[in-house]
């Protein structure tokens, strides 16, 4: 048979070489791990961009909140996508416009221009990730194969935050902190390339989209944020601020109704009905609050007040991810025995623990006394209860409704960050503010007059009277992160109830989990 026969004789949208299942699950796993790498990378690099496209610190929360919400607010709707239009071509569309985004970001000479790059890199990533995860689903058969492809994706998952932390550290010692966007670049383009070679197209079912649900909340969303970091600088009786909380209320009020009548809803609202289930939601969001503040600030505090350099401060985090590890294996090892709540509450109490020993954070603090300890009993806490909330969140639902519960939970995630980032912003803005005002007149009597010159420009504190205005301000905002992580814990006492149908579920699934 010649090339041309074979050619011919090939399904439509079939893979052109079809028979190289390692190759297409290196091209599914190397885009999930660009994608969930990129807020850790990015994160490691903010004091750099700070300082080269001159961001206030309170602004500069929009570098991770730009990419999470659109990231957050549209992965339903990429997901959607994907069944309606082809995984693949949704696939390759998501990876292209996210390396698209990368390049522009890369090149950035203003903030508007970077904020606009990441947010755009938050659709690619909310288009191409979901579809990726779907994906294995049709590339690989049922049993062991996909278990261990599943198996794959998950480690990628996993571990993706920390090699983020290292490579970020490496890029923006040894290149510059643009190389952290430009990375992708070239990852991107190779598995656009690589996409129709190894990974066949999947059905397309027949739906609608919900463009109206995945506006609202996410427009709605993004100026609630916006409402809360503008508070930090203006203040809560400037006009803008006002009117954007008033812009987001009208939104997301609109958001429930539209999904309340919507045939074919981004947010399928009858999820919230299960007690576990929403509670679940809950747990993840206030959690995911409190994470995405203490990353950001303790980046802010280990590289400009400990003077730690970009590579060193990447190496610095790691040890959180080796416990978010331990907690998550010891988890999933013992779920179905004990059930989802001591989990969920023996998780929760250690975060507000290592949250509230964080708030005791101060320009004296060492890294091995004030920032080491209370980040491992954090991640440890956080570890048990990433699989945990997961497993919960799908416990009970039917089959072809388990990816939008999933799904839903993800969600939940990324945008309840980007809030509880806003709103940790906020108290840093008041409390850094004050702070400072006690801190001018000490500097203007002892400072030097190179100093005196450098504060006329910058309108920012040298060191050491900044470094003690930059502590004050993130130990303030550790307080709202631990009642965050408080709400989490006082859910799971109360709202979780484990009935013996839940502990049943929880014993089928933990079988390819473990494996």
């Amino acid at each position: 048979m010649t090339a041309s026969q074979l050619i011919q004789n090939q399904k439509p949208g079939a893979a052109r070489r079809e028979g190289h299942p390692g190759i297409a699950l290196t091209v599914i796993a190397a885009c999930q791990l660009m994608v969930v790498l990129d807020a850790t990378i990015v994160n490691i690099a903010l004091p750099h961009i700070q300082d080269a496209l001159k961001f206030s610190t309170t602004d500069l929360t929009w570098v991770v909140s730009a990419y999470t919400l659109t990231f957050g607010g549209l992965l339903l709707l990429g997901a959607r996508a994907g069944d309606i239009l082809g995984r693949r071509r949704v696939f390759m569309a998501g990876i292209l416009l996210f390396t698209f985004a990368s390049l522009l970001g890369g090149v950035a000479q203003e903030p508007w221009q970077l904020l606009a790059a990441r947010a755009l890199q938050g659709i690619g990533g909310a288009i191409a990730s979901p579809t990726s995860l779907a994906l294995i689903t049709t590339t690989f058969p049922e049993g062991p194969e996909r278990n261990r492809a599943f198996g794959v994706f998950a480690a990628v998952s996993a571990g993706g935050g920390a090699i983020g932390l290292l490579a970020g550290g490496m890029l923006t010692e040894w290149l510059d902190w643009r190389w952290v966007l430009f990375v992708n670049v070239p990852i991107g383009v190779l598995i656009a390339v690589l996409a129709p070679l190894y990974i066949s197209e999947s059905e397309r079912h027949p739906g609608r989209f919900d463009i109206a649900g995945a506006l609202t909340s996410t427009v709605g969303m993004a100026s609630l944020v916006y409402a809360f970091i503008r508070a930090a600088e203006d203040g809560w009786g400037d006009g803008l601020t006002v009117g954007a909380f008033a812009v987001a209320l009208v939104l997301l009020v609109a958001f429930v109704f539209t999904e309340m009548r919507a045939k074919e809803p981004i947010t399928p609202l009858k999820m919230f009905a299960d007690r576990n289930r929403s509670g679940t939601y809950v747990i993840m969001l206030s959690l995911a609050a409190a994470m995405f503040g203490m990353f950001f600030y303790i980046v802010l505090f280990v590289q400009n007040v400990l003077g730690y350099s970009p590579i060193k401060a990447g190496l610095a985090f790691l040890p959180v991810t080796v416990a978010i590890a331990v907690g998550a294996g010891l988890s999933q090892r013992f779920l179905p025995v004990l059930g989802p709540k001591p989990f969920m509450l023996g998780g929760s109490a250690l975060v507000v623990i290592g949250l509230v020993w964080q708030t005791f954070i101060s320009p004296d603090s060492s890294y091995a006394g004030g920032v080491l300890g209370p980040m491992l009993v954090f991640g440890f806490g956080m570890g048990l209860n990433f699989v945990t909330a997961t497993v919960t969140a799908v416990s009970g639902v039917a089959q072809h409704e388990a990816g939008a519960a999933s799904g839903l939970l993800n969600a939940t995630q990324q945008v309840g960050g980007s809030l509880g980032l806003a709103i940790l912003t906020t108290v840093f803005g008041s409390a850094s503010k004050d702070e400072a005002e006690k801190q001018l007149p000490n500097f203007l009597a002892d400072g030097t007059a190179e100093q005196k010159a450098e504060f006329a420009r910058t309108h920012q504190l040298p060191a050491p009277w900044g470094h003690e205005v930059l502590a004050h301000g993130i130990s303030a905002a550790f307080v709202p992160a631990a009642a965050m992580a408080a709400l989490a814990l006082v859910t799971a006492w109360l709202v979780i109830r484990v009935r013996k149908s839940d502990l049943e579920a929880l014993s089928g699934t933990a079988g390819p989990m473990a494996g």
